[in-house]
């Protein structure tokens, strides 16, 4: 199996969503802005394994430059990274995605924002030793 990481952005208590998107959504501050724009630098080229409603939310011009794959929850995780395994694979989220795919992941690559506001999903710490649990 080829190289698996996470790349996030959380809110200072671990804000993840709300509402389907992310809690900090359109916020023009600088380091929103800079997050943005590091995540698309950082995954082109490169395999995005993502929900439906993460990828649905790209807008067209992060599009190219990147294989992108929706998966849903019924998809075994060790097959869908078997697809790619002579490629770099992000794992994009959502928190299901994250859950399933977290004993594959080698790292995690998160990102405290200011946001301190309102939120519906969190991140899991759990995920992060996920893999040392995992029975190959």
């Amino acid at each position: 199996m080829g190289e698996v990481r996470v790349i996030c952005a959380i809110g200072q208590r671990g804000q993840l969503g709300l509402n389907g998107a992310l809690p900090w959504e359109g916020n023009p501050g600088r380091e929103y802005r800079a997050d943005v724009a590091r995540f698309f630098e950082l995954t082109k080229g490169h395999v995005l394994i993502a929900g439906p409603c993460t990828i649905g939310s790209f807008p067209d011009w992060a599009r190219p430059g990147r294989t992108l794959v929706v998966v849903r929850s019924t998809d075994d995780p060790k097959s869908v990274l078997e697809r790619f395994s002579d490629r770099l694979v992000f794992i994009g989220g959502g928190p299901p995605v994250w859950r399933a795919y977290a004993p594959f992941v080698q790292h995690w690559d998160v990102t405290r924002l200011p946001y301190d506001g309102e939120a519906d999903r969190y991140f899991d710490p759990a995920w992060l030793t996920a893999a040392a649990s995992r029975a190959d």
